[in-house]
């Protein structure tokens, strides 16, 4: 596991199962009344424009883990740049084998007020998405293959949400 923590800010990649209570739990402050906590869990199917793939058994994550950390220190850098009076920001994803319902990402922010945590939240997760070196390796019945999807590596500065107001 690679781990990076800071009083503020708390970055992981590694096959451990996510400990989603113990990050939730971290990311309170007293000067901060929002908490938003995003789980991606693994899934039965995949859907990507026409293609379906149903009957998914697992996933399998690779990463350039030695890339993640920083990453995700850029994003969580950008989510400061526009909200500026978030709390505490985690972001942690696992590599290997992971099995229907289980964790394979989390993001975390904290901030004073809902509306920022919200769009600060979302925003993580979708630059998580869009600009971190892993890969999925997905497994159904009757298959298997690398996760639908793919796009060009997105910097932070680029993800634009339908929250954030950026249009970037």
């Amino acid at each position: 596991m690679i781990s990076e923590r800071t009083t503020d800010e708390w970055f992981a990649i590694g096959d451990e199962p996510l400990a989603v209570g113990d990050l939730y739990d971290w990311a309170v402050r007293p000067d901060c009344g929002a908490v938003v906590v995003f789980s991606g869990t693994v899934r039965d199917h995949a859907v990507e424009g026409d293609e379906v793939r149903d009957g998914v058994t697992h996933l399998e994550y690779e990463a350039y883990a030695s890339e993640v950390v920083p990453s995700f220190r850029e994003i969580a850098a950008e989510a400061r740049r526009r909200w500026t009076d978030l709390g505490r920001i985690a972001l942690h994803h696992r590599t290997g084998r992971i099995e229907l319902g289980e964790s394979s990402v989390v993001a975390v922010v904290s901030a004073p007020h809902r509306p920022e945590a919200f769009a600060a939240a979302r925003f993580a997760i979708d630059a998580l998405k869009a600009g971190a070196p892993i890969w999925k390796h997905e497994t159904w019945n009757g298959g298997s293959d690398w996760g639908t999807g793919a796009t060009e590596v997105t910097p932070p500065a680029r993800v634009s949400t339908s929250t954030d107001g950026t249009g970037a």
